[in-house]
């Protein structure tokens, strides 16, 4: 099971770096391969979607530790940039003027239906479902537990 060893490796590699040429260079394996196993392995290639989530998020954690860094050395740019993106008072703003015009007309009883109907679908599709096939995957090819990983397709 040579091949399932390197998929193994090359998953390892796309947590850490969620690149595809860097994840099959350094687990010696070619892309062609590499494209190849995600056509042919529908576990595989689900499994590869996975780690690459995983390697974004470790990436994520990674840049946003440097910005924590640069803020810590009172980079002014940095300390920018997070509070930018981190506190409401710095956020960008688009201010939007309208008019707006009410109307005193009530639904008809067949819209009423049609909208309470379309509550109750609504509030069933966004119910978090636990997708079976992932975990049978993440088991297979040892990928962590999270929570993103845990939610539908």
């Amino acid at each position: 099971m040579k091949a399932e060893k390197e998929k193994n490796l090359l998953l390892e590699q796309l947590r850490k770096i969620p690149i595809i040429q860097i994840a099959c260079d350094k687990a010696g394996v070619g892309r062609a391969t590499f494209y190849r196993w995600k056509n042919d392995d529908k576990d595989f290639s689900k499994a590869v979607g996975i780690a690459m989530n995983e390697g974004k998020l470790f990436i994520n954690d990674l840049s946003e530790s440097q910005v924590i860094s640069l803020v810590r050395d009172k980079n002014w740019q940095a300390i920018a940039f997070w509070l930018k993106h981190h506190h409401p008072d710095y956020a960008d703003r688009i201010e939007l003027m309208a008019r707006v015009q009410y109307s005193e007309e009530s639904l008809t009883t067949e819209q009423e239906t049609i909208i309470k109907k379309a509550l109750k679908l609504a509030s069933i599709i966004t119910q978090p479902e636990i997708n079976h096939e992932k975990l049978k995957i993440k088991s297979k090819y040892k990928l962590r537990n999270t929570k993103e990983n845990n939610q539908g397709s």
